[in-house]
């Protein structure tokens, strides 16, 4: 616990809620011109890096470098989404080393063209073989996938001021069986009173409650409408969509604390091959869909209610293995990780839900994982 008591651990909390970034921390360069970013991490089996690119105004990418996460990746795909997060107005990037069992924290100073990257703080995820971090506020958990002996779980920290990672004590929470689970996905709700695991191996969606003071409890788990739930993402403050790669299919749920986790769309096919990614524009209302068997993105409308309709099976064509998504400018621009091509493709949203291209970016490792976009 890194020599940290209770006593300290209160005050760390103390502190942390009301936290503000570091100085000189800022998305804005000096003309007052949006400065954006993308992230992805190379996974490499020795050291694991980011690879940080600078994002112009219309989503194209320029590479600006590699910064060490000081821990080590696997080498090879995770089967997971959300191995990095962004949290606290973007000025903090976390990321899974899933070789060494660890998470890694980084500063983000984005300014005069050039995102930065820090880093604050390697520590042990909890758990083996992380796959997935979330962050609300100043609570972090990260979702660990366990192994042949070591059974998959969830663990908590608070993200203090300096961009240490501090255990919440209690916060560890076991997944649906302590044999394999397959876990994917690990995401807070919007509002951070959940979260939400993804199982595989299980078909099940996992949901934890969490208190004030960020400690999880669960979980409660709930049969996904489709084999091999995978990525997920929010559409609103209390809808759920949710990839099934077996399928091939994606369905949607409505989250309340009173009616827990509730289907609203069951298994709507995408008519393509392994839907795996889900990203969610701001407003809630459009879906894209990577599909890593059939080189595609799809869209969906979503309705306020959290019902899907397929608006275009094949919106755009990608290249081999879509393998991670994000979206940027208030959702108008899509980056698609090829993992098969160890390439970025850069995608315009377009009205009626297609997609437009705009760039190819290559030179990712193979193995490489993750994509974030502040």
């Amino acid at each position: 616990m890194k020599g940290v008591g209770v006593a300290v651990l209160v005050a760390v909390l103390a502190l942390s809620v009301v936290a503000l970034p570091l100085a000189g921390a800022s998305s804005w360069d000096d003309n007052h011109g949006r400065i954006a970013a993308v992230f992805t991490s190379t996974n490499n089996a020795t050291a694991n890096q980011i690879v940080a690119y600078e994002a112009t105004p219309g989503g194209s990418l320029n590479w600006v470098g590699y910064f060490s996460t000081g821990g080590a990746g696997t080498g090879s795909a995770l089967g997971d989404s959300g191995s990095l997060a962004l949290g606290q107005g973007d000025h903090w990037l976390l990321a899974v080393d899933a070789g060494s069992n660890q998470v890694s924290v980084f500063q983000v100073k984005l300014g005069h063209h050039v995102p930065l990257l820090t880093l604050t703080d390697v520590t042990s995820s909890g758990g083996v073989l992380p796959v997935s971090v979330t962050i609300s506020e100043n609570v972090v958990y990260v979702l660990n996938d366990g192994n042949s002996t070591t059974a998959g779980n969830i663990a908590g920290f608070y993200l203090g001021w300096n961009g240490q990672l501090y255990p919440i004590s209690g916060s560890s929470e076991p997944l649906s069986a302590s044999a394999a689970t397959g876990a994917a996905q690990i995401s807070f709700s919007p509002g951070g009173n959940f979260l939400v695991v993804t199982e595989k191996a299980t078909n099940l969606i996992d949901v934890y409650t969490v208190n004030w003071a960020g400690v999880a409890s669960g979980p409660t788990s709930y049969a996904s409408s489709g084999l091999t739930p995978y990525g997920f993402a929010f559409a609103g403050r209390h809808n759920l969509v949710v990839s099934e790669a077996h399928q091939p299919a994606v369905s949607s749920y409505s989250l309340t604390r009173y009616a827990g986790l509730q289907l609203v769309s069951a298994s709507i096919s995408d008519l393509q091959s392994a839907p795996c990614w889900v990203a969610v524009t701001e407003n809630g209302r459009t879906a894209y869909i990577s599909n890593t068997a059939s080189d595609s993105v799809s869209t969906f409308s979503v309705s306020r209610d959290g019902s899907l309709t397929l608006l275009h099976s094949v919106a755009a064509s990608t290249g081999a293995g879509p393998a991670d998504s994000a979206l940027a400018n208030g959702g108008q621009v899509l980056y698609v990780y090829d993992g098969g091509a160890g390439e970025i493709q850069v995608f315009q949203s377009q009205p009626g839900g297609g997609l437009g291209w705009i760039q190819t970016v290559g030179g990712l490792p193979v193995g490489a994982e993750g994509l974030i976009a502040t």
